[in-house]
């Protein structure tokens, strides 16, 4: 079987139009209830074009996820772990966290996105297509595990690969419950989120103060 081409090998108008399409036909019905003829035949995007470049419906939906979060990270700036120091480590992960609640809770398809996603990653014939971003999401985990542990903000009596395995564990979680459960929360309980799950991961992997 000929594997499809990379989605970014498309025209970039014909991409602007397939992911216009796909938003609109997602956000509106769920990835269930969306049609792939509806979004093909909005964006003018043949079949035989759409199966040069994709898979399936999941994964045009994982591609549009990807998308949307480079816009999202985009939007909120730069974040390079290698810059980061001892004396910034927390503060700075903490500052980028409170960016982007922000700029989500100002772009609620975002969080409907969110759930979609899940549901998707939930579907046993199906979740598998979600792999990719969670594999782009453990090498940043990684990335930062690594910088914190060769700073001393992180406790070294843990391996790495361990340590992050536990930081997706904890992680996964929490964005599911914040995406399930958004349009329930205030405006103050939104933005007291990056600080409660801040404290999560500091507990689990700032190493003890010495006992006397």
């Amino acid at each position: 079987m000929t594997r499809p081409e990379p989605p970014d090998a498309l025209p970039p108008e014909q991409q602007s139009a397939l992911f216009e399409a796909a938003a609109k036909e997602f956000a509106a019905r769920g990835f269930d209830g969306a049609s792939l003829d509806r979004i093909l035949g909005q964006s003018g995007i043949g079949t035989t074009a759409f199966a040069d470049h994709f898979a399936d419906k999941a994964g045009l939906f994982t591609r549009l996820i990807e998308r949307s979060l480079s816009v999202l990270f985009g939007q909120i700036g730069p974040f390079d772990p290698d810059q980061l120091t001892a004396e910034t480590y927390w503060s700075e992960i903490a500052a980028y966290y409170h960016r982007a609640i922000t700029l989500v809770d100002h772009n609620d398809w975002m969080v409907r996105f969110g759930r979609l996603f899940y549901q998707l990653r939930d579907t046993p014939a199906l979740g598998s297509a979600t792999n990719p971003l969670f594999d782009i999401t453990r090498d940043w985990v990684r990335k930062l595990i690594a910088r914190g542990q060769a700073l001393g903000s992180l406790r070294a009596d843990l391996p790495p690969d361990l340590m992050t395995d536990i930081a997706m564990g904890i992680l996964e979680p929490l964005d599911r419950w914040s995406a399930a459960h958004w349009p329930e929360l205030s405006e103050a309980e939104r933005q007291a989120l990056p600080d409660q799950h801040i404290d999560l991961f500091r507990r689990a992997f700032t190493a003890a103060s010495p006992r006397a």
